[in-house]
């Protein structure tokens, strides 16, 4: 049985030849198209071989936008912020969002770039009518159509859209990567601060039983008669004040271990870390020698230079409304009283048509588009050379906070060792009668300022190690 959306032999050639003629057209018209509009160039930032802060030997890096930068916490050799850190990029709802906005930015690369092909519909109707009695007969009538439509990129208009999309698609990728980078690097110094507060809540517990034994010793004196009552009275008012401390340190920590569970996407509730009160980072060591081509990882920076380029291709898209639009349709089709008749040459109708559009006045419309689309252009070249500014600037800040925090955290153990050894040694002196209770209560406030001063310097160095891989988007490692 033949089928009857099987064309004959006569259709067919038809229909070849229709195709031929209207691919002929496509394939010459699109050999003469040509791009209007200036060719994208990076905009010029004056970028120093060395930054000011850094030490020894300078080199220049290859260019690495897309080098991987790997699980750079892992510096750090602390599993539990490992495990922390693998959590956000598939946890936390920041990241999820960027994730989802590039998604949305490559579906519109696909959408630009299906502009530039034909669009080919297909179309078929059965209708029956009819009415009351023999007056009117019932009668059908059967319709099927092919039909192709095309917009040829003559000047160019669309390819640029297209490569305007692929820009921002680009741009939204590093938006991730900034979003992943930030999350990371916020997780880390929460991470750190947490731990510091557990040293320091040690610490607290540590002094607050010294001072009980302190004022155990004032106690006693002054019961023996050899003391005052205000050593007693200072006893007392030095040891509340070190348990409040400890009380504000528990109500911090409480804070941090609420962020980091909503950075790894978690309610607060449902999330806890235990204490660590001998807890130590390794900080990792800052490579000798750090290029300043190592700001290209940054992905504010790519995403930045990415959305330059998106601007530059608004201009050709803008000029490209001063030349005439060109659109070219063919279609083919029948129409019978009987579906086996619709495919019988006698009732095969074809057409191929072009269209030819030109805006002739428009009150200086597309010349204000296209002056809108340059200031869009500097707009965007302005702001890449501030961002490339700024990750110099952090780069230097985190730089010199590095060298100088490791300075100051050999001079604040040298001042605990010398505190400690002050205290013990005035205590002893007291309990001997040779000094007053002023002088213990002076010796141990300096002690435990400068015990504490050492857990902040440790701290810093390392929040200032997570902020200096931040800023050089990601780590040195690759290189």
């Amino acid at each position: 049985m033949k089928s009857f959306f099987a064309p004959n032999e006569s259709q067919t050639k038809i229909l070849i030849n229709l195709a031929r003629s209207i691919l002929f057209a496509f394939v010459g018209i699109a050999l003469a198209s040509c791009a209007v509009g200036p060719n994208y160039e990076r905009p010029a930032v004056e970028t120093p071989e060395a930054f000011k802060e850094g030490q020894g030997e300078w080199v220049r890096a290859m260019p690495a936008d897309t080098l991987e930068r790997g699980p750079w916490w892992t510096l750090f050799n602390d599993p539990e912020l490992d495990a922390l850190a693998a959590q956000v990029e598939v946890s936390n709802q920041n990241v999820a969002a960027a994730v989802a906005a590039y998604a949305q930015a490559r579906a519109l690369v696909a959408q630009q770039r299906a502009s530039l092909f034909p669009t080919v519909t297909l179309d078929a109707g059965a209708n029956r009518s009819g009415g009351r009695g023999n007056t009117q007969p019932t009668r059908s009538s059967y319709q099927v159509s092919i039909g192709a439509s095309w917009e040829p990129d003559v000047w160019g208009r669309l390819a640029r859209g297209v490569e305007g999309a692929q820009a921002g698609a680009q741009a939204s990728l590093a938006d991730l990567q900034a979003a992943t980078l930030s999350a990371q690097g916020e997780l880390a110094s929460d991470y750190f601060n947490l731990r510091q507060n557990d040293v320091q809540y040690a610490l607290l517990m540590q002094t607050i039983q010294g001072y009980q034994r302190s004022l155990t010793i004032a106690s006693n004196r002054y019961q023996a008669g050899i003391a005052p009552r205000t050593d007693v009275l200072q006893a007392q008012t030095q040891l509340a004040n070190a348990q409040a401390d400890q009380l504000g340190v528990e109500r911090q920590r409480a804070v941090l271990e609420h962020a980091i569970a909503v950075l790894v996407g978690k309610a607060p509730a449902s999330f806890g870390l235990p204490a660590r009160p001998t807890w130590q980072a390794v900080v990792p060591d800052i490579p000798f020698g750090v290029p300043s081509t190592l700001l290209q990882r940054r992905p504010d920076i790519a995403g930045a230079e990415r959305r330059a380029a998106q601007a530059n291709e608004q201009i050709g898209i803008a000029q490209a409304a001063f030349y005439p639009s060109l659109s070219l349709t063919g279609s083919a089709g029948s129409a019978a009283a009987a579906v086996g008749d619709l495919f019988k040459s006698s009732s095969l109708v074809w057409s191929l048509g072009a269209s030819l559009a030109q805006t002739i006045f428009d009150a200086g419309a597309t010349r204000a588009r296209v002056e809108g689309a340059r200031a869009g252009l500097e707009q965007a070249s302005a702001r890449y050379r501030q961002t490339v500014l700024s990750a110099f600037q952090d780069v230097e800040d985190q730089l010199i906070a590095s060298r100088i925090l490791q300075s100051q955290l050999v001079l604040r153990e040298q001042a605990e060792e010398a505190a400690n050894l002050v205290e013990q040694q005035v205590l002893n002196r007291y309990q001997a009668g040779q000094v007053s209770y002023t002088d213990v209560v002076t010796a141990q406030v300096t002690a435990l300022n400068a015990r504490r001063a050492v857990v902040q310097a440790r701290s810093d160095r390392e929040v200032a190690a997570v902020a200096l891989i931040q800023a050089l988007g990601g780590g040195w490692r690759g290189l």
